[in-house]
This record gives C-alpha cells, sequence and structure tokens, in this order.
C-alpha cells in the first residue's frame, strides 16, 4: 500500500536544510527553547536502573527513551557529536526527551525522537527535529537526514513535515519515509 501525504504536491523533490535553526555551545545545541545536549553516562545508567533525577519532567523516561539507554549501553560509540541526545527546556532545565541520529552508511542518517506526555502539543519535538537535522548535515559525508513513521500516527508525520522532512516514499515495513537532504534526490 503506498502512503501519499496530502497537499505535498512533489513527494520526491529534495528539500533544503533549514537555516541553523539551532547554535551550538560546547557539545549542547541550543534552540529558541531547548537544549539538546549529549546524554551523561551517568543519566544512561539512572534510566537503565529506574532510578530518577530531580532536573527530570515528571514523566521522564517514556519508554523509548528507556530502549535508547538500553541501546547506548550497548553501543556507547552512539553518544558521539552526531549521536543520541537529552531534550531538556531551556527555562525549567527539565529533561522532556530524547533525540538522536542512527547511521545508515552512503551519507545517510535517521532521525528519532520522543517527548514526554506532559510536553506534547508544545512544538518542541518539531524544534528539536529541525535542529538535529540541520546538525546531521553538518557531518562529514552526510547529504541525507531521514526518518520512518507509521502512517497512522499523524502528530509524528505533522513533526517531520513542520521540521522540513518532506514525504519521500514508503519505507519498508509499512511506514512512510521523510527526508531532508543537501543533495540531489537519487534516481530510482
Amino acid at each position: 500500500m503506498s502512503f501519499r501525504i496530502p497537499n505535498d504536491p512533489s513527494p520526491h523533490r529534495s528539500s533544503t536544510p533549514p537555516n541553523e535553526p539551532y547554535a551550538l555551545r560546547g557539545d549542547d545545541l541550543i534552540t529558541e527553547r531547548l537544549t539538546l545536549r549529549p546524554w551523561p553516562a551517568a543519566e544512561i545508567t539512572a534510566v537503565s536502573a529506574g532510578a530518577r533525577h530531580p532536573h527530570w519532567a515528571a514523566d521522564f523516561p517514556a519508554d523509548g527513551d528507556r530502549v535508547i539507554a538500553g541501546f547506548l549501553t550497548a553501543h556507547p560509540d552512539a553518544r558521539g557529536t552526531y549521536g543520541h541526545r537529552l531534550i531538556a527546556e531551556r527555562t525549567s532545565g527539565l529533561v522532556v526527551g530524547s533525540i538522536g541520529l542512527f547511521p545508515h552508511g552512503g551519507g545517510r542518517l535517521e532521525i528519532g525522537y520522543g517527548v514526554v506526555p506532559s510536553r506534547r502539543c508544545r512544538g518542541y519535538a518539531t524544534e528539536a527535529t529541525r535542529a538535529l537535522a540541520g546538525f546531521g548535515l553538518t557531518a562529514p559525508g552526510v547529504h541525507t537526514v531521514f526518518a520512518e513513521v507509521d502512517p497512522a500516527n499523524p502528530a509524528s508525520v505533522r513533526v517531520l513535515r513542520k521540521a522540513g522532512l518532506r514525504y519521500c516514499g514508503d519505507g519498508d515495513t509499512g511506514t512512510a519515509r521523510f527526508r531532508i537532504t543537501t543533495a540531489p534526490a537519487p534516481q530510482d
């Protein structure tokens, strides 16, 4: 079954990255309302152990964050400059989710994200995705950042579209694929 995003007249056209929607301060990406910072080892351990930190939103970590903490424990190299990050509100300092890039070879990175329920519908996922996708496109040799989403998840589809990713076809497992790229779209 083919998935088509309504009102997207040219789904296979390449899009250009946003104009750097972030500032880089040390290893942190700073957006208008968020700080995207690498996961410290102590926080990975705490999430994996079910511990709580006072600078976490009451509903952090979500299930997806626990999965990512396990992944980062098994693959510590995924915490690098272009790896996984915590999403923190700049005003409160509370961690409200996580976001990360997964290398797929051939100059492609996959982006994944999650924001805790108490902070959804505030545009945080879009803001974080726009920033990390733009930053990912600055990595040496990277020309594409993509995401695959369940088409039955309209909120995630909106996040990707608002973040500047464009629908580019169906994924391998019934998902819809979105991408942002600095290079012309590959010919199929």
